[in-house]
């Protein structure tokens, strides 16, 4: 039986009638996306028909999935909440703190050892609030969530900017920062601006050597990492049938590269298959007896023009391999053209490693696929010109490819295999000499490829693609080889040519485990006691933010002027970081630290304007801190890109930081902003970034008077003794303006008890 399945029949047993009710409020077909909104709504199908892109909604989701990097922060909120028990289906995955250096037995066994505090944390706070507990090693939460929890037309909100994965089992499955997750757990409502929708068909069906992977890397190189920003993106077409439901989580599990608020599938057979094949015969039959809410109607996929609000088309009987990168996970390139592109920008072309698996692409599918390369390699009596990594994504999935000999093939080209943990993914992987920073290329499966992200070498060019792929260039050692057209010379001398990789979309001997990792809650945690030491330097218990005093703020100094790319990763960065990630005071010393000064082009060197010399971030900002001087942080585009993590809003909020200006802000890190009662404001007139200068001091004229829909007045004093007034927008509303007031949205659930 399925995890929560009373609660799957719940949602079901109402779903035909909101949805009937909705087709009438709107007066035309509906989108797969607007049925699962419209049933989710806190208050019930309202009396007239939301705005995209403007109406703010309560929602009711289903459930809340935290990992153990987010959770921390996000459960030590929710003890100052006060509440007995979580008020919807909840879990915590421990998968960010373990270190990829030796493989998976040792790693795992190291983790333990190091992170036990943490684990300790998370185990008892878990046992207490009624919180599932998937221990270390049981894998990385979405491919967990996707085997046991995501369901067909479900909502479900996440601490981790990859919860979007879950869309590959047509759910909308949303990442948040960890006070939206704290509401939900709560029993409130949860807040989000009712999304614009777009529709991608695919026609054909994928062959040869093109994978999923290649949909969402095509879509990446059309909409950028902001193009899907404030959308939904809803996938339809017989080429979207024809995909696996795994291949369709991770279609959705990249659509966090383009900022989209999620993605999502209609229900269709090859999920009824996943669904069975996970031991969840229930949902699928429960699925079954709403089919027709669990699609668009036909006239929506037969006119999608008339219903989203873009649309693509991608022929998948054309489309071709790619590779994405290097720096960024949007700048595609065909792999017939990458060896000219290379060469044209001057990219390494000599591969160091080839990285498959992590959340992305770590299914059964994926392994076996990638394994008939590796198959190959040995038959073809080649041998891998470059290290070769494997990440299983869950206990199931590696426990299954071991006892069907697959990572016995991976072993037979050298390949090591790390733990089911996120691993190189997200920085945590102990990479010998990367600390030399020379330059050199990598291939992966994942889905970032920053700078600094998988290794810490800001000279490691890391470009994604598919497992296949990846290990085919692993193999061949060279980014401009490609499978499809060109021959390696093997041991004997020969020019062979790698075969079209071939593999299952489910194992077809069923899949098998001994420990999946789960730990079940107390039926009554009560008596379960939490304990922090005030000695710890891993876990902090929190104070609550100070509530705003109504006035103006005045005399605030600029931080930092942050010029181009910066990334949560900029602003918190990951990697050795993450050991504090549940210490507010300890990770504020690498705010900002990634962050570009657009005055020197360096990072984590501003001036001071206490004594005019330079500091690291951190040390300037904690000094004006202490001599009570409010700071400003500017930014550029899509400021906040990247992962879900409110400590990025957090640390700012913690060292004194007043206001972040940008020209544009990530969905997620806005709303965490706000959250956090920090101000965040954007450029009326984006060229009025230039006019920020280094010594400049910024007051506020009117935020007194702060209102939904009402532009601030700041004014800019240069050292010259000229001043001179800006106009800035914001998007709070009168529910987020009382976030504000309150000092943290927090405080205000607490006020409201």
């Amino acid at each position: 039986m399925a995890f929560d399945i009373e609660m799957i029949k719940k949602v079901y047993a109402g779903m035909a009638t909101k949805v009937e009710k909705t087709r009438a409020l709107l007066g035309r077909p509906l989108t797969l996306t607007e049925k699962i909104l419209y049933t989710h709504l806190a208050d019930g199908v309202p009396a007239s028909a939301y705005k995209r892109g403007e109406s703010y909604v309560n929602f009711n989701p289903d459930r809340v999935a935290m990992q153990d990097a987010t959770a921390q922060m996000a459960l030590l909120q929710f003890m100052q909440a006060e509440q007995p028990k979580v008020a919807v289906p909840s879990t915590v995955h421990a998968d960010h703190l373990i270190q990829a250096k030796v493989g998976a037995n040792n790693d795992l066994a190291t983790a333990e050892i190091t992170n036990k505090e943490v684990y300790d944390f998370l185990s008892s706070v878990s046992n207490k609030y009624g919180i599932g507990f998937w221990k270390p090693g049981a894998g990385i939460i979405h491919q967990v969530v996707l085997e046991n929890y995501a369901f067909p037309g479900g909502m479900m909100i996440g601490t981790d900017s990859h919860t979007v994965n879950a869309g590959g089992l047509g759910m909308v499955a949303i990442g948040v920062g960890g006070a939206d997750a704290v509401d939900v757990m709560a029993g409130m409502a949860w807040e989000l601006k009712f999304p614009k929708l777009i529709g991608v068909k695919l026609t054909g069906k994928l062959n040869g050597w093109t994978s999923p992977k290649d949909i969402i890397l095509k879509v990446a190189g059309i909409l950028t990492v902001k193009g899907g920003t404030g959308c939904i993106v809803e996938y339809f077409g017989e080429g979207a049938t024809s995909l696996s439901c795994t291949g369709k989580g991770t279609i959705c599990n990249m659509g966090a590269e383009i900022g989209a608020t999620t993605s999502t599938f209609g229900y269709d057979e090859s999920m009824e298959r996943y669904l069975r094949a996970t031991s969840r015969a229930d949902v699928a039959d429960a699925a079954n007896t709403v089919k027709d809410c669990l699609n668009a109607d036909a006239e929506v996929y037969a006119n999608p023009e008339k219903y989203f609000d873009q649309v693509i088309e991608i022929d998948l009987n054309t489309l071709e391999p790619h590779l994405n990168g290097p720096f960024t996970p949007d700048k595609a390139t065909p792999i017939s053209k990458m060896k000219e592109e290379a060469e044209k920008n001057g990219w390494p072309l000599k591969i160091d490693v080839g990285l498959i698996g992590s959340c992305t692409n770590s299914s059964y599918e994926d392994i076996s696929r990638a394994a008939s390369i590796a198959k190959q390699a040995s038959d073809k009596k080649l041998t891998a010109a470059a290290e070769f990594k494997i990440t299983p994504g869950s206990e199931l999935v590696r426990y299954t490819i071991e006892r069907d000999g697959l990572i016995a093939t991976f072993n037979t080209m050298g390949g090591e295999v790390y733990a089911n943990a996120c691993g190189p993914c997200i920085g945590m992987w102990a990479r010998a000499g990367a600390e030399k920073q020379e330059k050199n290329t990598i291939v992966h499966s994942f889905n970032r490829n920053f700078a600094k992200r998988a290794d810490g070498n800001p000279n490691t060019f890391a470009f994604v693609g598919s497992p296949e792929l990846v290990t085919a260039l692993a193999i061949a050692g060279n980014l401009g080889f490609n499978p499809l057209t060109d021959t390696l010379t093997n041991a004997n001398g020969e020019q062979v040519k790698l075969d079209e990789p071939t593999g299952y979309e489910l194992p077809p001997r069923g899949f098998a485990v001994e420990d999946a990792g789960y730990q079940a809650p107390a039926a009554d945690g009560s008596g379960v006691k939490i304990n922090v030491s005030p000695s710890s330097d891993r876990l902090q218990l929190l104070e609550p933010f100070s509530a705003w005093d109504g006035k103006n703020i005045t005399g605030a100094k600029l931080l930092i002027k942050a010029k181009g790319k910066c990334t949560t990763d900029h602003i918190s960065m990951a990697g050795p970081w993450l050991k504090y990630r549940g210490h507010l005071d300890n990770i504020s010393n690498n705010m900002l630290i990634g962050a570009i000064n657009a005055f020197n082009d360096e990072a984590n060197k501003v001036k001071s304007q206490l004594d005019g010399k330079y500091y690291e971030v951190p040390v300037a900002q904690r000094a004006y801190k202490a001599a009570g001087v409010s700071t400003v942080v500017v930014g550029d585009h899509n400021y906040g890109e990247g992962s879900s993590r409110e400590h990025a809003a957090m640390e700012p909020r913690h060292l004194g930081v007043k206001a972040v200006l940008v020209k544009s802000f990530a969905r997620i890190h806005e709303t965490n902003l706000k959250k956090q009662g920090l101000l965040g404001i954007t450029f009326a007139n984006e060229a009025d970034y230039d006019k920020i200068l280094e010594d400049d001091t910024l007051s506020f004229l009117d935020l007194d008077q702060f209102a939904p829909g009402k532009s601030l007045q700041l004014e800019l004093a240069h050292a010259n003794g000229t001043k001179e007034v800006i106009v800035v927008n914001h998007s709070y509303n009168s529910q987020q303006i009382e976030w504000y007031k309150s000092g943290s949205a927090l405080n205000l659930i607490k006020l409201q008890k």
